[in-house]
């Protein structure tokens, strides 16, 4: 059969970008400026253009509605329900993204009213099906960072070893012994010492950076029980 016997459903692209700011774990939203869902919280995106990749809209999306620029990007899922967009049918392809709280400062673009962070544990009420794809999303979340050196991504530059765990704490949504988070992160090779230190309260704590040659997606042992 000819291609044109098929009907052509439109293509959205759609980035959820995560960070830790101050004691919680964030997502960026727009609230939307135009219908459907007119004035509702929602991931940003919009539809993928004909000459456009699949990422070159992402990152075109995130910049219109935004304001956000240069962060990584990596592809999640395809969530592609009859009826997900009242506008027709609509498959959108989902990335996302980690990144340090001081690395971006969002701001509404043209295609947004208003842009802003919000915490994963108190969502508004979100457009489209825009909660199933941030649970999914968190769900990954927290299975790459058992699996892998992702977490680097959510931090700055250096850090203490109690900084780092508190991080993972927040993420996983669970306390994690001490001794035991230690000793794996260590035996895992994917971060070292920098040689200095940082005072505070007590005695002063090692700084700690992730390797040069280390990146997200190299498969470390699982970390936590």
């Amino acid at each position: 059969m000819a291609l044109e016997d098929y009907p052509r459903p439109s293509v959205t692209a759609d980035v959820i970008i995560f960070t830790l700011r101050g004691n919680d774990l964030q997502v960026l939203l727009i609230r939307r400026k135009y219908p459907p869902f007119e004035g509702m919280w929602a991931i940003p995106g919009g539809f993928v253009g004909i000459s456009e990749s699949l990422e070159e809209a992402a990152r075109r999306e995130l910049e219109e509605e935004a304001g956000v620029r240069d962060v990584y990007l990596e592809q999640l899922y395809t969530f592609g329900d009859p009826g997900r967009d009242p506008r027709g049918r609509v498959i959108t392809v989902a990335y996302f993204a980690l990144v340090p709280a001081a690395a971006i400062s969002p701001r509404a673009g043209d295609d947004a009213a208003e842009a802003r962070w919000w915490s994963v544990v108190h969502l508004p009420p979100l457009a489209f099906d825009h909660v199933g794809i941030l649970a999914y999303a968190l769900k990954r979340l927290r299975y790459k960072l058992e699996y892998t050196a992702v977490g680097f991504e959510l931090l700055p530059e250096v850090f203490t070893l109690s900084e780092l765990q508190a991080a993972y704490e927040i993420i996983l949504g669970e306390k994690l012994d001490k001794r035991n988070f230690r000793r794996k992160i260590l035996r895992a090779e994917v971060i070292e010492e920098t040689g200095q230190t940082r005072t505070g309260e007590g005695r002063p704590a090692r700084l700690y950076r992730f390797r040069d040659d280390v990146v997200a997606e190299v498969k470390t042992r699982r970390l936590f029980p």
